[in-house]
């Protein structure tokens, strides 16, 4: 992988770059899709290649257990399985398996705390998680080695190392331990990447919470180890203020001759704020789940598409917009669609919201290199 910046901004920390992999040009900043399962949910690899979008994100987690990391590598690697022609990303699975110990952010920050929320998770040591598959009730038993080695087989062009995901209400001695044991575990899956690495990156997984004392040690750590990139993880803070706090401290403190990748944020106003300070790359579901629930995204804000006002308009989503929905469908078809509960409503407004972001995603690079952000 080489990452060259085209454009440095005179104004913020913004700057636009080109991430070459094996498998295509990443144009930064960017937006990347979650294709969980290996598939984006409603279209086929084919239509995202054609809709423009760069770079996808596929879960180690999920993949290996279904339908093993074995079966994609057999078929010749993630590209030719999934039939993708563009990069891929993969995460290291520790998100998923650490929010079946500790539950989802979402429900975490509604006061649940820090306690075990499911018995899938058996052990945490300093080997790795053993876990149960949600799959078939199998243990497996997740190790920085293995997770590389189950990324390895996958064949992504950018991998994860294997790292802990605290909950946001930890306590500072038990987010120090925590740190220092996902460091370690880094370096096992840095030593385990770089003893194959065939033609894949292995971005960093910086943590530290909302610490700025943390994040800073954990820049300083991860940044005099050979990774080929740098990833912000971990809890990023309960709202936006307190995300955006932390990673005005944190950015200056990673090299900037290597990319930057902020894990699950990718909403319109974060992505926004977060181009300034220097985030090269965004990954989310909510494009794509916000459209199976009948919301577009428009220059001039969400479209219901469900809602009765739409029932008689003849018109695309959005006037002048040339992904393939707005050129042969109306508002009118799309909301006839949702209320029939038709399938190809959910594939035609995924359509539309991704070639949505691929182009605001453009008109950022553009805006960086003409000196407005």
């Amino acid at each position: 992988m080489n990452f060259v910046i085209v454009h440095q901004s005179k104004k913020s920390r913004a700057r636009v770059g080109r991430i070459h992999t094996a498998h295509g040009v990443i144009d930064t900043p960017n937006f990347v899709a979650v294709g969980t399962n290996g598939t984006l949910k409603a279209l086929d690899s084919r239509t995202v290649d054609e809709i423009g979008l760069q770079l996808m994100f596929c879960n180690t987690y999920h993949l290996m257990l279904q339908p093993g990391s074995e079966v994609i590598r057999d078929a010749g690697g993630i590209h030719k399985f999934m039939n993708r022609t563009m990069p891929i990303i993969t995460d290291s699975g520790g998100f998923q398996v650490f929010s079946l110990a500790y539950g989802s952010v979402a429900s975490e920050l509604k006061s649940q705390g820090t306690k075990q929320t499911s018995n899938s998770v058996l052990k945490i040591t300093e080997e790795g998680v053993l876990f149960r598959s949600y799959r078939d009730g199998q243990k497996v038993l997740l190790t920085p080695e293995t997770s590389v080695q189950a990324q390895k087989n996958i064949g992504a062009d950018i991998i994860i190392p294997f790292d802990e995901l605290p909950p946001y209400h930890i306590g500072r001695d038990a987010l120090i331990k925590s740190l220092e044991r996902t460091h370690r575990w880094e370096k096992r899956s840095l030593d385990a990447h770089l003893a194959n690495p065939r033609d894949q990156a292995m971005y960093a997984v910086v943590h530290g919470g909302i610490d700025p004392e943390l994040r800073l040690q954990s820049c300083k750590y991860l940044r005099e180890l050979p990774f080929d990139g740098f990833a912000i993880g971990g809890s990023v803070g309960k709202n936006k203020t307190e995300m955006i706090t932390m990673l005005s401290a944190m950015l200056p403190e990673l090299p900037t001759d290597r990319p930057n990748h902020l894990l699950g944020i990718g909403d319109l106003p974060s992505i926004a704020e977060c181009i300034p300070l220097g985030i090269d790359t965004f990954d989310s579901s909510y494009p794509t789940k916000a459209a199976r629930h009948g919301t577009a995204f428009t220059k001039k804000g969400p479209v219901y598409i469900t809602k009765g006002e739409n029932t008689l308009r003849l018109e695309p989503i959005e006037k002048n917009c040339e992904c393939h929905t707005c050129r042969h469908y109306t508002l009118a078809y799309l909301n006839h669609l949702f209320k029939a509960r038709e399938v190809s409503a959910l594939t035609l407004t995924t359509i539309h919201n991704l070639h949505y972001m691929v182009q605001l995603m453009a008109s950022y690079r553009e805006g960086i290199a003409a000196g407005l952000i």
